[in-house]
């Protein structure tokens, strides 16, 4: 059964968006809102606007908006029904029973996430039963103690296609329930078997302490290396960090980022407990603003071989862009940190953090490392890439700085280096400038939602639909003068629907906010409706305006109606003339 709409009413009620936001993010009191930097991506500038009076929150950068419910859905990465348990819990209230008792979403979820605890169990058992014995001598010749290998619960996948099929359907579940799950696989022939096997297990869990997927290594030189789990409803490896769990707590005042599973863990055992690393993918925008809420600092520590050193140029402007201080660790005499602590010895790691590179820095020797100085071509073009990076750089003082380390690298004034990184700086300025001028020719464009799927296709019907659900939430009241209006008569499906639902919610006594739209609508369509609702409206004659707006949505219904009709007629016309020619033939 859903939550009712009278639930959500009164948890909005108890909810003060200004207060919520302000657990996750610093806002600062412009007028009558307030701004902060957006927790969903990176940005220096401002653009997180929160409204209190209307009850929103909207990012003018990555366009995400809605209201208590949306916010928490999109931080936490939870379902509607979560995000709502989550905010009733936070104001000491209790979600109705019946909300959760028939087999939903949040039904399913929580299955999946139990069958994920029971296979983790079963695979941590199997490390330690016969059928183990290698996996486990692996894992101590890697230098794991017994302690860490419960810590981060490693078990072993039996070298048998159904181990897991049969152990977790002793406790009830069956094939289905463990491919929902992602631990199980099909093939063409329709039979069904374990997707773990013959593998150390690397269990996934969430910040909230929910096993979420798994991650498999081979002992040997087979391929594939890591077989990780499938986007699940409760896994996406893009928003989810290995070992952020445990990271999260850390009194450090950085986050080392390691490539892999093998390497967090080591540094976790030697001390380091404020280490993460990415699921089988390259680092992500979601992974560094997931990273961006428990640290200030991120500290790369990947491979020291060239795919390593790539993946760092990669993940840096990803993790600056969230807000983060980006620093690099260079490290020599091993290919990665597990290698350097068994070679090298926990102090030395720990003295190597401490040296570890501004990123600026790293990434103008991984430059320099490219040419050869003693060549004056190689020099010019060592140049011209430092000065793009410098030119990127968003302050002066770090242009100035950074800078004359380049004119140093290349041997050249201080001077020069200045006049070509002011040219470069210049000539990004008057492309940005002209990309905003094409934007400003065509003011259409500007009115039409960012979502392909919600364009537009009668800007002016539009914009008075627009205004007429702008209007119903902020004074339902106006329904007053809508009687003889119906969603049918909007060109735009999304604004049709909205309307319906919003005279729905009036008629029934219900609120007009955002929130309780929420679980009708996708994420889009809320940033789309939350635009709407952002935007300045004159409440000086709001009876006025509601009838302009209607009144152009009737305009424009009647000339797509005639447009209907003589397209109709045109078509006709050119029948008969068809069937005229034809007889004539005969």
């Amino acid at each position: 059964m859903a939550i009712p709409d009278q639930f959500i009413d009164e948890l909005n009620a108890r909810t003060d968006l200004v207060d919520l936001v302000s657990e996750y993010v610093p806002l600062n009191k412009k007028g009558g809102s307030y701004w902060g930097c957006c927790p969903f991506h990176g940005e220096k500038t401002p653009s997180f606007h929160v409204v209190p009076d209307r009850q929103i929150f909207k990012c003018f950068g990555c366009g995400k908006g809605g209201g208590a419910v949306r916010f928490v859905m999109e931080l936490e990465n939870l379902p509607f029904h979560d995000a709502v348990a989550v905010l009733a819990k936070r104001a000491g209230i209790q979600v109705p029973e019946s909300a959760g008792a028939s087999p939903d979403a949040r039904a399913r979820r929580d299955k999946l996430i139990e069958i994920n605890r029971q296979a983790a169990l079963v695979f941590h058992r199997c490390l330690y039963q016969n059928e183990g014995a290698e996996a486990l001598r692996y894992l101590h010749g890697r230098g794991l103690t017994k302690g860490t290998l419960t810590k981060f619960g490693l078990g072993f996948a039996p070298n048998r296609w159904d181990g897991l099929i049969l152990a977790l359907g002793e406790q009830g579940y069956d094939k289905r329930d463990l491919l929902d799950a992602g631990l199980a696989v099909s093939n063409q022939e329709g039979r069904i078997y374990d997707r773990f096997r013959n593998r150390v297990i690397f269990p996934i869990i969430d910040v909230r302490g929910s096993v979420i997927g798994f991650g498999g290594r081979v002992m040997d030189d087979s391929m594939p290396k890591y077989l990780n789990s499938p986007d699940t409803p409760v896994y996406n490896k893009s928003r989810n960090l290995f070992a952020l769990n445990l990271a999260k707590n850390t009194k450090r005042d950085s986050v080392i980022v390691t490539e892999g599973y093998m390497d967090t863990i080591a540094l976790h055992q030697a001390g380091f407990d404020g280490t993460i690393a990415s699921l089988g993918t390259a680092l992500t925008p979601e992974h560094a603003q997931l990273l961006a809420r428990y640290t200030k600092e991120a500290i790369i520590a990947f491979d020291s071989d060239k795919a390593g050193v790539s993946a760092a140029q990669r993940a840096i402007p990803i993790l600056e862009k969230s807000g983060l201080k980006v620093r690099v660790l260079r490290m020599q005499g091993a290919k990665d940190p597990d290698e350097y602590i068994k070679s090298f010895g926990r102090d030395a790691f720990a003295q190597l953090l401490e040296r570890s590179e501004n990123h600026v820095d790293y990434r103008i020797q991984q430059i320099y490392d490219k040419f050869e100085m003693a060549d004056d071509t190689q020099r010019i073009e060592f140049l011209r890439e430092a000065t793009g990076l410098v030119a990127s750089l968003h302050s002066a003082v770090e242009r100035e700085i950074y800078g004359k380390k380049v004119a140093v690298l290349a041997d050249i004034s201080a001077e020069a280096m200045a006049q070509e990184v002011k040219k470069e700086l210049r000539r990004r300025i008057q492309k940005e400038k002209k990309k905003q001028e094409r934007k400003d020719l065509t003011p259409a464009t500007q009115l039409q939602p960012k979502a392909r799927l919600l364009r537009y296709e009668n800007i002016r019907s539009a914009r008075g639909e627009e205004g007429v659900i702008r209007l119903l939430l902020l004074d339902p009241a106006l329904s007053a003068f809508t009687p003889s209006l119906t969603g049918e008569m909007f060109s735009s499906p999304l604004l049709g629907k909205t309307y319906g639902m919003l005279c729905e919610r009036h008629q029934e006594g219900l609120s007009p906010g955002l929130d309780g739209l929420t679980p009708y609508l996708s994420g889009e369509e809320m940033d789309h409706l939350t635009q709407i609702l952002a935007e300045v409206q004159d409440m000086t004659n709001v009876a006025h305006a509601m009838m302009d707006y209607i009144r152009i949505i009737q305009e424009e219904g009647s000339r797509r109606t005639q447009q209907g009709d003589d397209q109709l007629l045109a078509i006709q016309q050119r029948y008969r003339q068809k069937k005229a020619y034809m007889e004539e033939k005969r």
